[in-house]
């Protein structure tokens, strides 16, 4: 049910320079260079970056071969770490690779088309923005694109590639305002702090808020309200690996819904897809984006839950938080038959063996109607519409399409 009355959400989102996205988009880009010589390979990549280190590490069985050292250096270049002062750069990096084989006590149990590993798995969709996903976290991950568009084109040549990203949205009976709140923190060269070396200058401050924020937001969710805090702490010129250690996995709210649905706990990023941590969630939020696309309900969750080994889900959770157009009996009952909901019918139907995964490391898995991004397809919303609504006519007359 939508929450009544007045009330703030936030949520937050980082560029590819974040330390953390920095190790997603390694162990993914190590995903991808295994799968492109290997379809078949088992992938568990892990990354560690700090200052002047990188290491790779994890579970990796195939027939593939990949020189670990050079893609990790192209891929800190390509995010933008390519210059001494920044303490941690693609020439001068140590790269460590301490990556094994995976245990043949798990394999024994996934060759036969089973889940990877057991847990539950979470999707989301709500009618709030035209991706269906909750703008808080839509308007954070537009800010971080935004702040990597101006670095790269050289709008503002002061950025650098580390930077985050929060944004406060008030709402009216679940219903979206006004933007409350935007905290923007990027790293930026010395050249725009005061005399005091200690703050941004205030040139640079109405900037980045006229350049980067006013952009994304637009007239309709800023008002005279509307608080802009660029870079609270005063000055970010030590950013990245440089300034503090990133690990794979760490950002699973950035990477999903941005707090407004649960998480199951698994991270996604070096992971092949026979791990549904990765592919039942893209699973879970193609099925909760088609089931809001059909008009059935307003705001959808869904959990997957898998045992390590075993093909079918051991449970399918579906709720409409009070927003149906349909019961939501029959709408879980037709999910079941439009959807595969096994490891190998996951990995089929969004064509998950192949090198896809690097660009879903940053700025969120969710939300991108990009090429690849096979679990944001609505598909199969109008057959979900026809069979719910079709026959939820025919017993009762009330029920209409939203």
């Amino acid at each position: 049910m939508q929450r009544k009355g007045k009330y703030f959400f936030n949520s937050e989102s980082v560029t590819e320079g974040h330390p953390d996205k920095v190790c997603d988009q390694i162990s993914d880009a190590v995903l991808d260079a295994v799968l492109a010589q290997d379809p078949l390979s088992r992938v568990g990549c892990e990354t560690f970056v700090s200052r002047g280190l990188v290491i790779v590490g994890g579970e990796i069985t195939t027939r593939a071969w990949v020189d670990v050292d050079k893609l990790v250096r192209e891929v800190v270049a390509d995010i933008g770490y390519t210059r001494p002062e920044y303490a941690f750069d693609a020439a001068s990096c140590a790269v460590l690779n301490a990556i094994g084989r995976q245990s043949p006590d798990i394999a024994q149990g996934v060759d036969t088309g089973g889940a990877g590993d057991q847990g539950i798995m979470f999707g989301y969709a709500v009618r709030e923005t035209p991706e269906l996903m909750p703008l808080p976290i839509m308007l954070a991950h537009k800010l971080t694109r935004r702040l990597a568009e101006v670095r790269r084109s050289g709008e503002l040549k002061y950025l650098g590639p580390d930077g985050k990203s929060q944004v406060s949205v008030e709402y009216l009976d679940g219903r979206a305002l006004r933007a409350d709140t935007v905290v923007l923190s990027t790293q930026h060269g010395p050249e725009i702090l005061d005399k005091s070396g200690e703050q941004i200058t205030e040139k640079a401050r109405k900037e980045i808020i006229d350049v980067v924020i006013r952009p994304v937001l637009g007239k309709r969710l800023i008002d005279e309200k509307t608080r802009f805090l660029i870079n609270p702490t005063g000055k970010f010129v030590v950013g990245g690996p440089a300034s503090d250690a990133g690990v794979t996995g760490r950002k699973i709210i950035v990477d999903t819904y941005g707090g407004r649905a649960p998480h199951g706990g698994g991270a996604f990023s070096g992971k092949d897809p026979t791990k549904v941590d990765r592919s039942a969630c893209y699973m879970a939020r193609c099925i909760a984006k088609n089931v809001v696309a059909a008009g059935l309900a307003d705001e959808c969750t869904v959990q997957l839950a898998y045992a390590i080994g075993v093909a079918e889900p051991v449970g399918v959770y579906f709720d409409a938080h009070g927003t149906g157009h349909a019961d939501e009996a029959r709408i879980e009952a037709a999910v079941r038959r439009h959807f595969p909901m096994t490891p190998k019918g996951i990995i089929d139907a969004f064509k998950l063996r192949r090198p896809i995964y690097r660009p879903t490391a940053a700025y969120g898995h969710f939300g991108r109607e990009e090429k690849n991004f096979e679990w944001e397809k609505t598909d199969k919303a109008d057959a979900l519409r026809e069979e719910v609504l079709g026959r939820a006519a025919k017993a009762k007359k009330t029920l209409a399409p939203a």
